[in-house]
C-alpha cells in the first residue's frame, strides 16, 4: 500500500509539472509540442474548447484502446496520469508566466521533459499519444521512437497550419529540448568513472582503493606488447566525486602510473544499485 501511494504522489507531481508546463509556458505562446497536451492547444483555438475537455475526451478514447489492444496491465499503469491530467490541468491557471516566446518554449520544454521521465519511471503515462506508438509496435513491429515521431508530427504540422510558421519551429526545438531532458535524467545523472590502472604499487593503491574509496577492485592479467612481460591491471568503478581521491591515492605511489579513464552512463549491480558495502 505504501508502496502504491508513493507511486500515485510521484504521478500527480508529474501530471502536476506538465500542466504548468502546458498551461503557463507552453500554451500562452501557441507551442504545440506534439503529444495530446500539443493537440489541446491546437483544438482550443479552433473550437474555443477549454483544453481539459478535450484531454479528457482523447485520455478516454485512449485508455479504452489500451485497454482492448495492450491488455490489463497497461491499461492499470496508464489510467492514474490519464485521469489525472485534465483534472489538474483544468484547476491550473491559463497565465503568461514568461513574456519572452524562446525563454517561456525552454523553461516549459525542460520541466515537460521532467515529468515525463518521473512517468516512465513509475511505468506509467499520461495517455495521449504516448499509447498508439505501442500499439503500432505491438500489431505493426513498429519501433516506438517512429511511431511517435509520427504521432507528435502530425500534431506539429497541424499548429503550422493553425498558429503559424514561427509556432512550428518553436514547437520543433520543443520537442528536441524535451527529448534532451529525458535523455540526461535516464542517463546522465547516472555517469560514473571506470578507471583502468597500469602501476608497479598495484596493491598499495588498490589497497588504498577498497579501505579509503570504499570500491571495489578487480584485477585483471594483462601482458605487454613490446616485452611480453606480465603485468596486472586494476579496474575500479567509482562515483564522479570519487575520483580526485582516487587520483591523489595513485599519485602518491606512482606518479608514472599508466590509466585510462572512461565516463560510462549506467552501472548496476551491488554498491550502485543497491547498497550491500563495497563492490
Amino acid at each position: 500500500m505504501l508502496k502504491l501511494i508513493k507511486k500515485i504522489i510521484s504521478i500527480a507531481l508529474a501530471i502536476f509539472l506538465m500542466s504548468v508546463s502546458v498551461n503557463m509556458f507552453l500554451g500562452p505562446h501557441n507551442i504545440a509540442a506534439g503529444g495530446l497536451t500539443g493537440l489541446s492547444i491546437i483544438f482550443e483555438n479552433l473550437f474555443s474548447l477549454d483544453r481539459s475537455i478535450i484531454i479528457l475526451i482523447g485520455n478516454a478514447v485512449v485508455l479504452v484502446c489500451t485497454f482492448i489492444f495492450l491488455g490489463k496491465e497497461m491499461f492499470f499503469n496508464t489510467v492514474i496520469g490519464a485521469a489525472l491530467l485534465p483534472v489538474i490541468i483544468g484547476f491550473i491557471p491559463h497565465i503568461t508566466f514568461v513574456s519572452d516566446i524562446m525563454l517561456s518554449m525552454v523553461a516549459g520544454s525542460v520541466m515537460f521533459g521532467i515529468a515525463v521521465s518521473i512517468l516512465y519511471s513509475n511505468k506509467a503515462s499520461s495517455g495521449g499519444t504516448a499509447i498508439p506508438p505501442l500499439i503500432l509496435k505491438k500489431y505493426f513491429g513498429l519501433s516506438t521512437s517512429v511511431g511517435l515521431f509520427f504521432t507528435d508530427g502530425v500534431v506539429v504540422l497541424l499548429s503550422l497550419i493553425v498558429f503559424s510558421v514561427e509556432s512550428f519551429f518553436y514547437a520543433v526545438f520543443s520537442i528536441f529540448i524535451t527529448s534532451t531532458t529525458m535523455h540526461y535524467i535516464e542517463s546522465g545523472m547516472n555517469k560514473k568513472k571506470m578507471v583502468y590502472i597500469i602501476s608497479d604499487m598495484n596493491e598499495s593503491i588498490s589497497n588504498d582503493i577498497l579501505h579509503e574509496v570504499g570500491r571495489g577492485v578487480t584485477i585483471i592479467p594483462v601482458i605487454g606488447a613490446y616485452k611480453k612481460n606480465p603485468l596486472q591491471m586494476l579496474m575500479v568503478t567509482l562515483n564522479g566525486r570519487n575520483y580526485q581521491q582516487l587520483l591523489t591515492i595513485v599519485n602518491k605511489y606512482d606518479k608514472e602510473a599508466f590509466m585510462i579513464t572512461n565516463t560510462v552512463t549506467d552501472v548496476h549491480g551491488r554498491g550502485f544499485t543497491y547498497e550491500s558495502g563495497s563492490v
